[in-house]
Formats: C-alpha cells, sequence, structure tokens
C-alpha cells in the first residue's frame, strides 16, 4: 500500500511540477510520473538528512524539495528533449 502512496503521491509532485514550469513540455504521463518520483525521492532524503522524517515519510520539508527538485528535473528533461529534437 505504501508503493501506490508513493506513485500517486510522485504523479501528484510531477504534475505540480510541469504546473508550475512555465512552457510547454512535451512529457508523457509516465515521463511525468517518473520525475515526479524522482523529485520524491529527492524531497524524502533531503527531509531524512534533516530528521524531519523517514524517506517515505510524507511531511512538509520533503513535499516542498520534491515539488523544486521535479521541477529542475522537468527542466532538464524538457532541455535534453528539445536538443534530441
Amino acid at each position: 500500500m505504501a508503493i501506490i502512496g508513493f506513485l500517486v503521491f510522485g504523479l501528484f509532485v510531477g504534475a505540480i511540477a510541469r504546473l508550475i514550469k512555465p512552457g510547454k513540455q512535451n512529457l508523457s504521463l509516465v515521463m511525468t510520473l517518473v520525475l515526479g518520483v524522482v523529485g520524491s525521492l529527492i524531497g524524502g532524503i533531503v527531509a531524512s538528512f534533516f530528521g524531519t522524517g523517514d524517506i517515505f515519510e510524507l511531511n512538509i520539508l520533503g513535499a516542498v524539495v520534491a515539488i523544486i527538485a521535479a521541477v529542475l528535473l522537468v527542466g532538464t528533461a524538457e532541455a535534453l528533449s528539445s536538443k534530441k529534437s
């Protein structure tokens, strides 16, 4: 059940990151999920480092860092996909 919650939160983080990032991104739903999950992992690691919770525990610091990381990842993915075109 925790894995499903993590995936849902990752999709939420990826969607929020795409809304924050200006412009149109040519990313699929799966890529949004992957970038959101990676951002969530980064947020969980940072929150765990600061002692505010476990890596898989939902907390404010982890969520904020996850969204920031996902915005950066969406920008990176967008830049890489535009170089290929």
